[in-house]
């Protein structure tokens, strides 16, 4: 079973784009006619589901004769160095900005800055708030993956009282609050319920969540559903249960979907996963921008991107997919 450490996230910025034209591609008038600037910014660029974001953008730049862009956060949260990258990105001619963002209110102002210059703004994965400070937004139901593998958990149970551990995001960061409330919503508890015996914030990453897994056992030993924001949160929590004898007897359930998550489920080390897209939700995002480019026409609204639960041990009534299908289509490979 491979469950990778992840190195801390190190930022990627555009700094002095245009002075770096070269290896930047800070375009000039002719080439932004012929050869549209994209932008592309996650919130980290270590995080395998912004890897992967990543290179369905690139793909879908090439395919759509587009200059693609990029930036990343050092740490999911780290806002600063996304309005630094809008800002830069303007700078290099950039016609649409496609940001997955940190600080979901912070960056608002940025974003209201760039729309009023004439860049069309597109969230993926991740809403703004106010969602409507975008143009558009290209993403996961996250409440509904979270209703999913809410409802997966519950009936995994089968009657067994539920001692929860969840390992969330960080606070105020809308995805993590839409999946954490969905999880509730499908394994039908409220926040504060006794059921609920531990929560710990894990920003989404595997150190921090092996950390707070650690925490919850010290808090209560006797867990037996762990909730868990992402994979990399799920991987740190299995090594935390691993190392502690436990790692049989409790039931972790997840979102991302990505390949190593999946081969995870297949392990048994996850018990299910919700299945998002990330490399549709890039390309989606890239040719629009270059549609734009080209007519000025605006996508605008929300676009469903799609999720599906991956688990090999189905329950009835919950509609699932075993993990070839999940390693055959893991974030969009297919």
């Amino acid at each position: 079973m491979n469950l990778n450490s992840h190195r801390r996230p190190v930022a990627r910025t555009i700094a002095s784009m245009c002075a770096a034209a070269a290896a930047l591609g800070c375009a000039s008038a002719s080439q932004a006619a012929d050869q549209p600037v994209i932008g592309l910014i996650t919130k980290t660029d270590t995080n395998p589901f912004f890897v992967k974001m990543r290179q369905g953008a690139d793909a879908a730049a090439s395919k759509d004769g587009a200059k693609l862009v990029t930036a990343a956060g050092k740490f999911d949260g780290d806002n600063a160095s996304q309005v630094t990258a809008i800002e830069n990105m303007m700078t290099a001619g950039a016609k649409a900005i496609l940001i997955t963002p940190s600080d979901t209110k912070a960056i608002v102002p940025s974003i209201k800055k760039a729309r009023a210059a004439g860049v069309m703004v597109i969230a993926l994965d991740t809403p703004t708030d106010p969602q409507d400070a975008t143009d558009a937004l290209f993403a996961t139901d996250n409440f509904k993956a979270g209703v999913l593998i809410g409802k997966y958990a519950k009936a995994a149970l089968n009657g067994k009282p539920a001692k929860i551990a969840t390992l969330d995001l960080a606070p105020g960061v809308s995805v993590g609050v839409l999946r954490h409330n969905g999880f509730l919503e499908g394994f039908g508890v409220k926040e504060g319920d006794p059921s609920i015996v531990c929560s710990q914030d894990t920003r989404g990453d595997q150190a921090k969540g092996q950390t707070a897994m650690e925490n919850c056992l010290q808090k209560a030993p006797d867990i037996n559903v762990v909730y868990t924001i992402n994979e990399p949160a799920a991987a740190g929590a299995y090594r935390a249960l691993k190392a502690a004898g436990k790692d049989k007897g409790v039931m972790i359930v997840s979102i991302d979907g990505g390949c190593e998550g999946v081969r995870n489920v297949k392990a048994g080390a996850i018990a299910a996963t919700s299945q998002q897209y990330p490399l549709k939700m890039a390309a989606l995002g890239v040719t629009a921008g270059v549609e734009y480019a080209k007519t000025g026409k605006k996508v605008s609204g929300y676009q469903d991107t799609g999720v599906t639960l991956i688990t090999d041990k189905p329950m009835s009534g919950i509609d699932s997919k075993d993990t070839k299908f999940g390693l055959d289509n893991c974030w969009g490979n297919k």
